[in-house]
C-alpha cells in the first residue's frame, strides 16, 4: 500500500493513511517513494474516531487514495473503555457496518479508493470449510467493489538475509471486471 501511495502521489494524486496500528515508519515509507510531507496521517485512538476521518475525508473531496491499516486495529470505544475481561461480540462488525453504509455513498460521490488492510484468522471449532476468516464481521466483503487475498508463498534470500517474499495474489471478489484470477509476483522489501 505505501508503494501504491507513492505511485499516486507521483501523478499528482493526494492521498490519507489511517493508522490504527500506530505502525507507520516515515523512514521506510520514504525509502519506498512516498512523499511523508505531502501524505495526510492520523493514528486514531478509537476504530469510530478513525472511520469518522474516512467519512470527513471521503465528504471532502480532496481526497484520492485512503488507506486503513488495519481492520483489526479499529477497535470500538467500548471495549478500549471498558474492562480487560468483558465480551464485546459483535461490537466492531456493527461499528463497521453502519460505518460502511455511510462511507461507501461517500467514497462514491468523491471518486475516491479506499484500501482497508485486513488480516486472516482462524475460526475455532471448524470441521468442515475453510476454518480462516477476516476480522470485522461481513460488511467490508459485502461492501467492497474488489477484494484480493494476498499470501506470502516463499523468501527471496540474497544470501542469508531475506530481501523479500514471493507472494501470490488472488481476486476473491470484483464488481468491476472478472473475479477469481490469480498471479504470482515479488514483494521486495524497502
Amino acid at each position: 500500500t505505501l508503494e501504491l501511495i507513492a505511485a499516486a502521489q507521483r501523478e499528482g494524486k493526494t492521498c490519507a493513511f489511517i493508522d490504527a496500528e500506530h505502525a507507520l515508519d516515515p523512514v521506510y515509507a520514504k525509502k519506498l517513494g512516498v512523499d511523508i510531507d505531502a501524505l495526510l496521517v492520523s493514528q486514531p485512538d478509537t476504530g469510530e474516531q478513525a472511520l469518522e476521518i474516512c467519512d470527513a475525508l471521503a465528504r471532502s473531496g480532496a481526497i484520492d487514495v485512503m488507506v486503513v491499516d488495519s481492520v483489526a486495529a479499529l477497535t470500538p470505544k467500548a471495549e478500549i473503555e471498558g474492562e480487560m475481561g468483558d465480551s464485546h461480540m459483535g461490537l466492531q462488525a456493527r461499528m463497521l457496518s453502519q460505518a460502511m453504509r455511510k462511507l461507501t455513498g461517500n467514497l462514491k460521490q468523491s471518486n475516491c479508493m479506499c484500501i482497508f488492510i485486513n488480516q486472516i484468522r482462524m475460526k475455532i471449532g471448524v470441521m468442515f470449510g475453510n476454518p480462516e476468516t477476516t476480522t470485522g464481521g461481513n460488511a467490508l466483503k459485502f461492501y467492497a467493489s474488489v477484494r484480493l487475498d494476498i499470501r506470502r508463498t516463499g523468501a527471496i534470500k540474497e544470501g542469508d538475509e531475506v530481501v523479500g517474499n514471493e507472494t501470490r495474489i488472488k481476486v476473491v471478489k470484483n464488481k468491476i471486471a472478472a473475479p477469481f484470477k490469480e498471479a504470482n509476483t515479488q514483494i521486495m522489501y524497502g
